[in-house]
């Protein structure tokens, strides 16, 4: 009880609850304003979130990732050109309700109301479910957390649906850099091209910001000569949801809230899977499934509760085994690792009021976009409009400053230049910059523990294998890299 209320502390702190409003806003900003994405806004904020002291940072990160897969929508709907992947699905009634009906507040407020339904539904399952699984993994030891680590890393080829093979490669470079720096272990210096700066490894911040945001805003670059930003302009009326369309899409959205959650807890889906999924069993439930792609209110409700319910599924993995499943994951596991929160079991016993803080975070998180997105919702607008020619020099410039600020090192600077510059061509050879990142993060926690374990055994590495835990996440492991040539074969 006492770890609650100290939680509750650390979020009634008004610098802490004013960076929490601050992201949401920036979150749903960045997910409104099509090219940009979640991974950008919490890549470019993440320096930000470093000057902040305590709870401040994560909080502001949690805003901006709850706000920027709702704040997809907005364009989702409006334009018919959705700000995230998540709300791919949100555009085949989203859009017809705004245009060929005329009733874009309807379809913005049952959107505000399906995303905030999801997240809060989440949130409550995370609080119930992350502790129970934290009990579990209590029982790891090396052994266990080595192949945990490998089972994270087989997750590189879910996330790289383009192409499997070059998704393992990417997760391969990932695990190299790693590598650089002084060996845990051993002492042994390796790959620091005798300089200073590598003796601490690869700073990872850099690398994530260059290629996440650099990256992306060198391609959105390239889209502004190609084709002119679709400019719209329309009346938004009365946003709130009648109690009509509550009764209509009560179930729905449990039922898409359901799916979200489950989606979310495993490594390597995300909110765009999780929205398509929950579109498509609401079509199968639904008494007006002739509706659909018409206008249908359970058409938008299904994928944004879906989409958003993934948030809080998302973080179970993360928070008790320290599993990230994609590129925002990723991000808010470094951010955790950097402000002394290490992901795991002990997580929960050793920073238990941080874990409450985050909980509650996370839940009023949702509520604030909720908020916003009633009251706000006509400014966001508004922001669909914004010209490429203001907004990306202005996102460049906050690259840099963001890197620089990180470290106050030019070196870091130049390094997140060349990511970004890397992580634009390879993502124009459809390379998974998720697998790079997961690879980096993982990459150390297998090294160590793989050792470690040897030690354990006197070098009999039989040890991996006669200890049931760490046997189910090998062979999960095993499934997890088979299993997306074996289902290309089969398609």
């Amino acid at each position: 009880m006492a770890d609650i209320i100290t939680a509750l502390g650390m979020i009634a702190d008004p610098f802490n609850f004013v960076c929490l409003i601050f992201g949401v806003g920036v979150g749903i900003m960045f997910g409104a304003m099509p090219g940009l994405s979640v991974n950008m806004g919490l890549a470019l904020l993440l320096p930000l979130a470093f000057a902040f002291k305590g709870m401040a940072g994560i909080l502001m990160l949690l805003g901006i990732y709850c706000g920027a897969i709702y704040g997809g929508s907005i364009s989702a709907i409006l334009l018919k050109t959705p700000g995230t992947p998540a709300s791919v699905a949100t555009t085949l009634d989203g859009y017809p309700m705004a245009v060929e009906l005329r009733q874009p507040g309807r379809a913005l407020g049952l959107s505000t109301t399906a995303s905030a339904f999801g997240g809060v539904f989440s949130t409550v399952c995370l609080i119930i479910c992350a502790p129970l699984l934290a009990k579990i993994s209590l029982q790891f030891s090396k052994p266990e957390y080595f192949a945990l680590a490998v089972f994270g890393l087989s997750i590189i080829t879910s996330v790289s649906s383009g192409n499997v093979i070059k998704g393992i490669m990417g997760g391969i470079i990932g695990l190299f850099l790693a590598t650089v720096g002084i060996d845990a272990m051993s002492g042994a210096i390796r790959f620091t091209l005798n300089t200073t700066y590598l003796l601490g490894g690869v700073s990872f911040i850099p690398i994530l910001i260059g290629v996440f945001a650099l990256s992306q805003t060198l391609q959105s670059v390239e889209d502004c000569w190609r084709k002119t930003q679709l400019q719209q302009h329309v009346s938004i009326d009365n946003v709130l949801p009648s109690l009509t369309d509550l009764k209509c899409c009560f179930v729905t959205m449990l039922r898409s809230s359901a799916i979200g959650t489950f989606i979310g807890c495993i490594p390597g889906t995300g909110g765009d899977i999780a929205s398509f999924v929950s579109y498509d069993q609401a079509k199968r439930w639904s008494k007006h499934s002739d509706n659909f792609g018409h206008g249908e209110p359970e058409g938008v409700a299904a994928p944004e509760a879906g989409n958003n319910a993934v948030s809080g599924g998302a973080f179970i993995p993360v928070l008790t085994l320290g599993i990230p499943g994609d590129g925002a994951t990723a991000i808010m596991m470094g951010a955790l690792m950097v402000q002394g929160l290490q992901p795991g079991p002990l997580l929960f016993i050793d920073k238990a009021p941080d874990v409450y803080a985050i909980f509650i975070g996370l839940l009023m998180a949702n509520i604030i976009m909720a908020c916003m997105g009633y009251s706000l919702i006509r400014l966001f607008v508004k922001l669909t409009n914004v010209p490429n020619t203001i907004l990306l020099p202005i996102i460049m410039l906050m690259t840099f400053v963001g890197t620089y600020s990180y470290g106050n090192s030019m070196t870091d600077v130049y390094i997140m230049v060349a990511s970004g510059i890397l992580g634009y061509f390879l993502n124009k050879l459809k390379f998974s910059m998720s697998a790079v990142i997961i690879g980096i993060i993982l990459g150390g926690m297998a090294e160590q523990n793989f050792v470690g374990s040897l030690i354990m055994s006197d070098g009999n590495p039989a040890i991996f294998f006669t200890r049931p835990i760490c046997l189910f996440f090998l062979a999960a492991a095993v499934i997890s890299l088979v299993a997306p040539f074996v289902m290309k074969k089969k398609r």
